[in-house]
């Protein structure tokens, strides 16, 4: 009953990002709207982290089974991709390395901030 609840409550969240994305006239995603909205629920503590803690772990868990579905269907484009293979194998490694280093630096400022404040107090 309890994943029932957290569940219903993630998919709440979800739902206001899908009716945000219909009635505002910008171009960000459902998922977006729905992600950033819950953030601010967490921060302002609306939403307590105990609220979707075990089924936000589950959903994680689960994540990498999620991308089977689009690389199957990525598998049933390949011809019309051919077009375009060389710029796509260039650009994905890039981008890749790209977000694991602006992630790494982000986090690693945030750390030492961390660690700053607290050799403050």
């Amino acid at each position: 009953m309890k994943y029932l609840r957290q569940m219903t409550i993630i998919l709440f969240f979800s739902f206001i990002g899908e009716f945000l994305n219909e009635f505002l006239p910008l171009p960000v995603p459902a998922g977006i709207y729905g992600l950033l909205i819950m953030l601010l629920s967490l921060m302002s503590g609306v939403l307590k982290v105990a609220d979707i803690k075990e089924t936000a772990m589950l959903l994680i868990e689960i994540m990498p089974v999620m991308f089977v579905p689009a690389a199957v269907g990525i598998m049933d484009v390949t011809e019309e991709l051919s077009g375009i293979l060389l710029p796509l194998v260039v650009i994905i490694p890039v981008t890749t390395v790209a977000g694991i280093g602006i992630t790494g630096l982000i986090t690693q400022t945030i750390i030492r901030k961390s660690c700053n404040k607290r050799k403050l107090k």
